[in-house]
């Protein structure tokens, strides 16, 4: 699809993301409804995470105390507004995406060894790898709990969500099989690790507001598309030089072997160009060695791939998800919810400025 880019200046944060959306005075109207079902949905979500051990009372809660963007809910609200807004069931359903979500973030951490999660350090590097595996399993299962208090439908959402998101982890994990393209793979792990959950955020706030079930798959083609737009504007944001207050160093990915985009495509421009394979051995030489010395190479060699062209290509690349996320939102009405949605979308690919 051929769409037309979306435009990119802005800064990260929840702040930031509202003040994109409700900046117009089409859109003005909309923030209170969003913050009041904001409001609800973390009341919703801290009561929710009441577990009769203590300990894990205190693990499952960790991730959610540490606070968050509460990206999720807050299209799920959105979408809402296309039907009856923030009914019981739109604020339960929010609840339980929100939850799934979080369950995720302590398994990843987990896949990935990453130190810091939300600015705190990560749950496996507080309780280890069983403890912080085990309060995932339990906060997944308290979502499909407050799940299938909205009947069987929900509960196959929730399932089919479930499924995209190990199945994600699982081809990330294995890597691209032989003779399976290599970026491809990777949109596919991202679609799934991400978009599915987005798209599920989107669905629920169309089903149970009662909105027109004729807009129900276009948000869900917008929230998938701007998953996967969003974590390419992360594998960006993993290079950028500036450091904001999550505590993350520049190159974490790079650092860690995990796949993103920029590398990727560095990868392949190697197989042919003897600069980007001198770059990338420089890369994994200085991982390898670990040294002061090493440590400082590698930091220098994270911002030759910051600035090299493969990092503006995912920057174009990110854009071009985003404009199809747009696109595919055509058939909604014109007004304060399209404009809004419009807005999260220019808001994703803004991060990497």
């Amino acid at each position: 699809m051929n769409a037309s880019p979306v435009g990119a200046a802005g800064v990260t944060g929840r702040i930031s993301l509202r003040q994109r959306l409700f900046s117009s005075p089409e859109t003005k109207h909309l923030s209170d409804l969003v913050d009041a079902g904001i409001e609800k949905i973390e009341a919703g979500i801290k009561a929710d995470l009441n577990f009769a051990d203590a300990l894990a009372d205190v693990t499952g809660r960790y991730l959610f105390e540490a606070g968050g963007k509460r990206v999720r809910p807050m299209l799920t609200l959105l979408t809402a507004q296309l039907g009856n807004g923030a009914t019981p069931e739109v604020v339960l359903a929010a609840e339980a995406i929100e939850i799934t979500h979080l369950a995720s973030l302590y398994h990843d951490d987990v896949m990935d060894e990453a130190p810091i999660r939300r600015g705190v350090p990560s749950a496996h590097a507080v309780w280890g790898n069983s403890t912080a595996i085990l309060t995932g399993d339990l906060l997944f299962a308290r979502a499909s709990s407050l799940m299938s208090r909205l009947g069987e439908r929900a509960i196959l959402l929730q399932a089919a969500t479930f499924e995209r998101l190990c199945l994600g982890q699982l081809h990330e994990t294995l890597g691209p099989q032989e003779g399976e393209d290599a970026i491809e793979h990777y949109i596919q792990v991202l679609a799934d690790k991400t978009g599915s959950l987005i798209a599920a955020a989107a669905r629920v706030g169309i089903v149970y507001s009662g909105a027109p079930e004729k807009y129900e798959e276009a948000v869900v083609s917008f929230g998938e598309k701007i998953g996967i737009a969003f974590q390419l504007a992360d594998d960006i944001i993993d290079l950028a030089p500036a450091k904001d207050k999550t505590g993350k160093k520049s190159g974490t990915d790079l650092r860690a072997g995990v796949p993103t985009l920029p590398t990727l495509l560095l990868e392949r421009q190697a197989l042919t160009d003897p600069a980007a394979a001198a770059l990338l051995a420089r890369i994994r030489h200085d991982v390898e060695e670990g040294t002061p010395e090493a440590e400082a190479d590698f930091e220098l060699a994270v911002r030759e791939v910051y600035a090299h062209p493969v990092t503006q290509a995912t920057r174009e690349e990110a854009r071009r998800w985003a404009a199809e996320a747009v696109a595919s939102i055509s058939i909604l009405p014109s007004g304060a919810v399209k404009q809004a949605l419009s807005a999260f979308a220019e808001h994703i690919v803004s991060r990497t400025t």
